[in-house]
């Protein structure tokens, strides 16, 4: 994992504006890094972002890019990312009290990202944790299990 993170972020709806403030909070830090996100949480994202740098006077060199909603195969494109490689960390706000529409896709993501050994925040406390963290601003060396033996077995 380069110093540099691939950052997924995802939010329920229920979640949209603790998404908003988390990333307002966290605009200095986020803005060294690129985000992956998913649609309308992709497009909140970037107008947060774009504010704090107007307010600040200051131009950033990040990425972001925004896939498909969430119910709409953005949770598949994410996932798809983690196992590629292409995604070093996940922000996942997703809200436990309202049942949703993709809730098999919510899983999937989430077995992925477990699978391929990535930092997943769920809720605001432990994304304040993960960002806060002296790895986050460093190169890090992740370890992803082996498959093989999986991969060839006989079947």
């Amino acid at each position: 994992m380069e110093k540099k993170k691939n950052i997924g972020i995802v939010a329920h709806d229920n979640k949209k504006k603790d998404i908003m403030e988390w990333v307002a909070f966290n605009a200095d830090k986020l803005l060294k890094h690129n985000l992956i996100c998913t649609g309308t949480t992709g497009t909140l994202v970037q107008e947060v972002l774009k504010i704090h740098e107007e307010r600040e006077g200051t131009k950033h060199d990040y990425s972001l890019i925004k896939l498909k909603s969430g119910p709409l195969g953005g949770d598949q494109q994410i996932g798809s990312l983690i196992s590629e490689g292409r995604i070093d960390i996940m922000i996942f706000l997703w809200d436990p009290m309202q049942p949703q529409p993709h809730d098999v896709d919510v899983k999937a993501l989430l077995r992925i990202a477990v699978l391929y050994n990535i930092p997943v925040a769920c809720n605001r406390s432990s994304a304040d944790f993960l960002i806060s963290s002296t790895l986050f601003e460093s190169a890090y060396n992740q370890r992803v299990s082996d498959y093989s033996e999986y991969i060839n077995r006989n079947v």
